[in-house]
């Protein structure tokens, strides 16, 4: 089983939209790989790197009192210091969105160490601050109170439910303006294989309906004078990876 994923391919799949990659999945047999509630703080933003975890179980107060972030190996504060570059935050909050997972000073430095974004099912605070860093993020929503609140950090770089999704850690997350997908580590290389000539595919079906056509035939391909159209549409215009 493939454990690792080439630039090549992140670099690919960081083009691909999630609603593509989702249907990729489905035909495979996955339903639930997108992060319920995560939305993009800025638009236009893309995301592709492998999950870097951490879970956060509801704070009990005799642990979570505002003192806790004196210990240097509080979970929250190891895992911004220790997620490898390349890599995605990707955090447990139990959907929980009345607090803050983190804020643009913890988004600032995982930036500077060349994290490749942030993913939560929860809150964000400073989120305009987030918004205007260069590091990606999608959350649930502003939220200004300290995760200290309502979250206890406990397990990094564990299995975790994000956004009702299972997200195990080396995952590929890819984030666009809709939300997050998470993809089996396995199978992202032959993703990335069949989401170009898709997303060709429907790049295809999309200039024929802004021209009148319909669907029926064409969206699935089925008549055979639409893939007539279609392989000459192909010929007429080559991939980026053809004209390169």
């Amino acid at each position: 089983m493939t454990t690792t994923v080439s630039d090549e391919t992140l670099a690919t799949l960081k083009t691909i939209a999630t609603s593509t990659l989702t249907t990729l999945l489905f035909k495979r047999g996955f339903r639930n790989v997108f992060i319920q509630g995560a939305r993009p703080l800025k638009t236009g933003q893309r995301l592709a790197g492998p999950a870097f975890t951490l879970r956060y179980i509801p704070a009990r107060e005799d642990l979570d009192g505002i003192d806790a972030f004196l210990d240097p190996r509080h979970p929250q504060r190891v895992a911004v210091e220790e997620i490898p570059p390349g890599a995605v935050l990707v955090m447990d909050c139990r959907g929980d969105v009345s607090v803050a997972s983190a804020g643009s000073i913890l988004a600032t430095r995982m930036q500077v160490r060349g994290v490749a974004g942030i993913v939560t099912d929860g809150g964000l605070r400073d989120a305009s601050g987030i918004a205007k860093l260069e590091i990606p993020a999608w959350c649930s929503g502003p939220s200004a109170p300290t995760n200290l609140i309502r979250h206890h950090a406990l397990d990094i770089n564990a299995p975790i439910g994000c956004g009702d999704v299972p997200v195990y850690p080396g995952d590929i997350m890819v984030g666009d303006d809709d939300g997050v997908v998470c993809i089996p580590v396995h199978l992202a290389e032959e993703i990335a294989r069949d989401a170009v000539p898709m997303e060709r595919y429907e790049d295809f079906v999309l200039e024929q309906v802004r021209g009148g056509a319909s669907i029926i035939g064409l969206y699935p391909l089925t008549k055979p004078e639409n893939r007539a159209l279609f392989d000459a549409w192909l010929a007429s215009n080559p991939s980026r990876a053809e004209q390169a």
